[in-house]
């Protein structure tokens, strides 16, 4: 037994190439991302204690409080996963680098997994990109809202598969960025109400802040901002410190994904495309390495699971 999990001392790779070799140790990958999931020292999922012994041919950690062993794996999206680190790694190498996203087929492909596989896969880490991130508390300052619509149009539907819904053929998504920030989206649904949309905007928006909107109705109702609009149907796009061109070329990379290379989202996935979307304009800065992306990534997948059972339920 030791006490600790052995690192190989390597430079971070700069390549995918260089990413595939560095991750094909999996000790080096137990010992990278137990390094990010426990900054201050292994802390056990089940009692809290920091007591340990690690069990180096098994890579398993004692706990001494409880007497219970855990791996780097149990109470994150990777638990209960065949795949090893070798594989989950390389896939948020990927995930992170993919601008306009990457297909589970393409994915399967790069990684020498099913199809299925790689589906289940990215959907668990599109799950740890919504959840448990850096960002606290609301947008402030400068913040612009808008909505888009994702989805073919019902008449364009099969007969037996159309929804009846009285003209609305869409999801929609509502979109806030902060200038210079955090971006968030949150999918509507076909909930589209002017109250939805102000509830959200008040959820995720300081009051006292700068809000840049269109003239849509959703927004009027709202009070305790600096309330600033263009007039799109006037094709006005910039009216002073008045815009939506930033949170709208947020909705143009979304939809070059959609189009490009997933073709559709349902509404019941449709949050975790867009979360993965918002990730990698919050954390994908081109001046940011990869690595550093990664490592963000693996700081939101504790405490977060999605099972195969829960994914495909209706």
């Amino acid at each position: 037994m030791s006490t600790k999990p052995a690192v190989q001392s390597q430079k971070q790779p700069t390549s995918l190439v260089e990413a595939i070799r560095y991750f094909s140790d999996i000790d080096v990958c137990t010992a990278y991302v137990a390094e990010r999931r426990w900054p201050n020292g292994p802390v056990c999922p089940r009692c809290g204690c920091m007591e340990y012994s690690y069990l180096t041919t098994r890579r398993l950690w004692k706990c001494k409080g409880c007497k219970k062993q855990y791996s780097i794996k149990l109470g994150t999206i990777f638990e209960d996963s065949p795949l090893g680190l070798d594989k989950w790694l390389p896939a948020m190498w990927l995930v992170a680098n993919s601008k306009n996203g990457i297909s589970s087929h393409e994915l399967g492909r790069a990684l020498g997994v099913t199809q299925k596989s790689a589906w289940f896969m990215l959907q668990r880490i599109r799950e740890a990109c919504g959840k448990g991130g850096i960002y606290n508390g609301p947008l402030s300052g400068i913040v612009e809202a808008d909505e888009t619509y994702l989805g073919g149009k019902e008449g364009n539907r099969h007969a037996d598969k159309r929804r009846h819904l009285h003209g609305k053929d869409k999801a929609a998504v509502l979109g806030m960025r902060e200038r210079g920030g955090e971006t968030r989206a949150v999918v509507l649904g076909l909930d589209t109400g002017d109250g939805r949309i102000g509830s959200e905007v008040r959820a995720n928006v300081k009051r006292g802040s700068v809000l840049c909107t269109d003239e849509g109705s959703a927004y009027r109702p709202l009070v305790g901002y600096e309330h600033l609009t263009v007039n799109h149907s006037a094709k006005q796009y910039v009216d002073g410190m008045a815009s939506t061109n930033s949170i709208e070329s947020v909705w143009a990379v979304l939809k070059r994904g959609y189009y490009g290379i997933y073709h559709h989202f349902t509404v019941k996935h449709m949050q975790r495309y867009v979360d993965e979307f918002t990730y990698r304009l919050n954390e994908g800065n081109c001046k940011v390495h990869t690595m550093t992306r990664i490592d963000a990534m693996i700081g939101k997948t504790d405490g977060v699971r999605l099972t195969y059972k829960a994914l495909i339920a209706e």
